[in-house]
């Protein structure tokens, strides 16, 4: 029996070629030509499958979604628009969209969600199986590159869901944003969200952190102190740079993950808490299980939903966004009336390769916008670090024009990315090589502004 598909746009043009393309690969289709047309025949005519176009003059598409969701029914609903943005694709999957997709359309691509969600539309028939996701509001992220719009519908589907996520990423392409995204688009948004940097707190004291202590429990515990679970009871809490736990302390995070109980450290009662995690981290888990540096078990119990983030250099087509999202934000902190940059210097931000991510990009805007004397961020205010547009290749080649103090920070600068990237960002083997200790090396990105 052929599949019904139902095609909603208010545009003639777009629903008579999806109707050509749809019935030329063996759907049947009917067409709505409007939100209300579209919701008076998803419930009369019972489609498989809902293409729906997203800006309609009289119901949008994420209102027809969300009502067609509240009524229980199941159909799986494919999104469309040409105006896609970081917040309307959480929204979307959130609400239970079944995809989402940017026009213009590849037809392959469509052809190959609408056979997936007719898949889908057999199973739910048969199983009557589902969920129903509500509304909830989202903090933004820029980036509209289909890499990202990936991230998003991830996001999107997991963050009702009490599901463990491991967000792996490089140092500075955004995981604490992806985090706080997953829980503020949650029923636990209005909980706490408690983030804890495995790698910035001694080993010896991180224990205390996570669990807290007991008065007396070791030199210099004057009094009770809960840990972070315990303030992120209800919520969820963001372990940073999960790969450079101790194992010591790996195994009592296993517990946790477990049982959702623990003791204080010098504590002998034991505390349960409802607590979502979420971990991140720059290092490759895998090997690190394979060194004996990782637990396998602890592993397999944090990564049950699994978010990649891509490095910037994989997705310069956001630079445009991104750079004028960072500079209006910068511009109204430091009351400045900033246009953007010039093409000249635009174009090496595009050519540059951004081994410190979005964290340097940042970094490299308010510095532009700190040193503007005009509406427009010319060449001049530019790093020769990125007016070289090579990957950093012999610095003293051309010695930084500045004062002492700014030539000393940019070769220090300089010195230190080199050396996270030959360690593949990993900052303790980075401070390791430059012969540095851990606690001087993170004040130092700090000072630098390689990390926040």
């Amino acid at each position: 029996m052929e599949k019904l598909i139902l095609v909603v746009d208010d545009e003639a043009s777009v629903l008579e070629a999806l109707a050509d393309i749809l019935t030329d690969s063996g759907y049947q289709v009917e067409c709505a030509a409007s939100g209300s047309e579209g919701l008076q025949k998803i419930e009369t005519i019972n489609p498989d499958v809902v293409l729906l176009d997203i800006r309609m003059p009289d119901i949008d598409g994420i209102k027809v979604l969300e009502l067609v969701k509240r009524r229980g029914d199941r159909t799986p609903i494919i999104l469309i628009t040409a105006y896609g943005s970081t917040q309307t694709t959480i929204e979307a999957m959130k609400l239970g969209a079944f995809d989402y997709l940017m026009k213009p359309l590849k037809i392959s691509d469509l052809l190959d969600v609408v056979k997936k969600a007719v898949e889908v539309k057999g199973l739910i028939d048969r199983a009557r199986a589902g969920e129903n996701i509500p509304d909830a509001n989202s903090e933004d992220m820029i980036g509209l590159s289909p890499i990202m719009q990936n991230v998003y519908k991830i996001i999107g589907r997991v963050a009702n869901t009490n599901a463990t996520v491991l967000i792996r990423g490089e140092s500075g392409t955004g995981k604490e944003l992806v985090a706080r995204a997953i829980h503020y688009n949650s029923v636990r948004k209005e909980r706490p969200f408690i983030k804890i940097n495995c790698a910035s707190i001694p080993e010896s004291l991180l224990e205390s952190e996570l669990f807290g202590h007991e008065k007396g429990a070791f030199t210099g515990a004057v009094a009770a102190k809960p840990g972070k679970f315990e303030l992120a009871h209800k919520g969820t809490i963001f372990l940073d740079e999960i790969g450079e736990m101790s194992l010591s302390t790996q195994t009592k995070l296993l517990r946790v993950l477990q049982e959702r109980e623990f003791e204080r450290v010098g504590g002998t009662e034991t505390i349960k808490v409802d607590v979502r995690i979420i971990a991140a981290t720059n290092k490759d888990l895998e090997k690190s299980i394979e060194n004996g540096d990782f637990r396998e078990d602890l592993y397999y119990r944090l990564n049950v939903v699994e978010i990649v983030l891509p490095p910037l250099r994989e997705r310069k087509e956001d630079i445009p966004a991104l750079v004028n999202h960072i500079i209006k934000g910068c511009s109204a902190e430091y009351k400045k009336a900033i246009r953007g940059f010039s093409e000249e210097a635009m174009e090496i931000l595009m050519n540059y390769e951004w081994p410190g991510n979005i964290r340097e990009l940042k970094n490299v805007c308010e510095r532009a916008v700190l040193m503007s004397t005009g509406p427009v961020l010319g060449v001049e205010v530019l790093p020769s670090t990125l007016k070289k547009r090579s990957r950093r290749q012999s610095w003293l080649s051309e010695i930084p024009s500045g004062s002492l103090k700014e030539i000393v920070s940019e070769v220090e600068r300089e010195i230190i990315l080199r050396a996270l990237e030959e360690h593949n960002w990993n900052r303790s083997a980075a401070a390791q090589a430059l012969k540095m200790n851990r606690s001087s090396f993170y004040a130092k990105l700090k000072e630098l502004g390689i990390m926040d």
